[in-house]
């Protein structure tokens, strides 16, 4: 497995982005290529995510830290996809960003 950090910055607050993660986790599988992923979440700690996606004949784990102005995204890529880290890296982020976008004016 080839590990991959992203941050993704956030203005939400620790709480918010905890909340704005949990009620939007079920839309990752329409983001992965094709639009059909299978995605597992669960909290693992207070404010920390784990994830599993299965998309492609391809398997990645994922561990989302919630901070108070960042997720920080860690990824396990498989060798597969490894080749692929920066545009997964770029997607991971401007994908995370609009998830956690404050909309509130």
């Amino acid at each position: 497995m080839a590990p991959l950090t992203i941050d993704v910055p956030h203005h939400l607050g620790r709480e918010g982005a905890k909340a704005r993660l949990s009620s939007r986790v079920g839309e990752l599988g329409s983001h992965m290529p094709g639009g059909m992923a299978e995605v597992t979440s669960s909290w693992s700690g207070p404010y920390e995510m784990a994830l599993r996606i299965s998309a492609m004949g391809q398997g990645i784990a994922a561990r989302l830290e919630v901070e108070e102005a960042r997720v920080r995204v860690h990824l396990d890529l498989p060798p597969m996809l490894a080749m692929f880290s920066g545009l997964i890296g770029n997607a991971v982020r401007e994908g995370g960003a609009k998830m956690l976008e404050d909309k509130r004016g």
